[in-house]
Parts: structure tokens; sequence; C-alpha cells
């Protein structure tokens, strides 16, 4: 497996890949399963991580939402959610944040994926924010142009 990763990636990128992978089925894949949610019930995350964290505000909303936790209702591909996402700000570090973003947006459609780091994980960090902002923040970001 790693000389296949070696083959196409460098060694950072292969273990990266893999940590988030690991990261996300210990912590978030309980819920969200393979990434493809449970329609009604779970919001999906494959082909929207990769779509939200396209610009600034949108990767500033995903720490957000990882750090801060979520509830409330969303609209999703025409689908209603009401929903209670936990905070990770005590339980995951910055890096492991950032390794879970970055896999899941490496497992959507955009053919130049966002990175995600651990410095920018911390700069959100900083500024703890209750569910309820979170949630204000996706409907600012909605406004502006619609989320996935």
């Amino acid at each position: 497996m790693i000389l296949l990763c070696l083959g196409t990636f460098s060694l950072a990128a292969c273990s990266g890949k893999h940590e988030g992978a690991a990261r996300y089925r210990t912590n978030c894949g309980i819920c969200h399963h393979n990434g493809e949610g449970m329609k009604g019930e779970i919001p999906p995350l494959i082909g929207r991580i990769d779509l939200i964290g396209s610009s600034a505000e949108g990767r500033h909303y995903l720490a957000d939402v990882l750090l801060n936790g979520l509830n409330g209702p969303l609209d999703i591909r025409s689908v209603h959610y009401n929903f209670s996402m936990p905070s990770f700000r005590t339980r995951l570090s910055d890096h492991e944040i950032a390794s879970i973003l970055t896999y899941l947006a490496a497992r959507g459609d955009s053919p130049t994926p966002p990175v995600f780091t651990a410095e920018e994980i911390a700069a959100v960090r900083a500024h703890p924010i209750p569910t309820s902002a979170v949630a204000e923040e996706r409907r600012r970001l909605d406004q502006i142009h619609r989320l996935p």
C-alpha cells in the first residue's frame, strides 16, 4: 500500500490521507458512516466538504463546525435535516481536525481539493463560538453562495 502511495503522491500526502481516514472512522464514521450520511437524519459529507472548503469563509465555517458543533435544521440537496453535531474541541487536536477535513475534501469531485492545515484550525480554535453562532455563520454563507 505504501509503495502504491509513493508512486502517486508524496510520502507526506500519503500518510496524511491515511491518518485522516483513520481519524474520520473513529470520530465521525459512527454517525456519518462512509461519508454518505443517512438521508433525512445525518447529512452527507462526500461531495460537499471540497466545495464548501473552496473559499476562505467556507474553510473557517468547516473548522467552526468541528470545533464548536452545530445544532438545528439544515437543507442539503433538497433534503431536510434537523440534527445535533457535537463539538470536537476537547477531543481532537488542530492537526487531527485538519487531517479529517483534508481527507473528506479529497473524497469529493474537485480536481484540486483544499488541503487544511493545523495552523488555520488553531486560528479558528482561538475564538470559540456557541453552536447557535455556527448555524448563523452557515446561514450567512448560504446567502452569499448556496452551500451544497
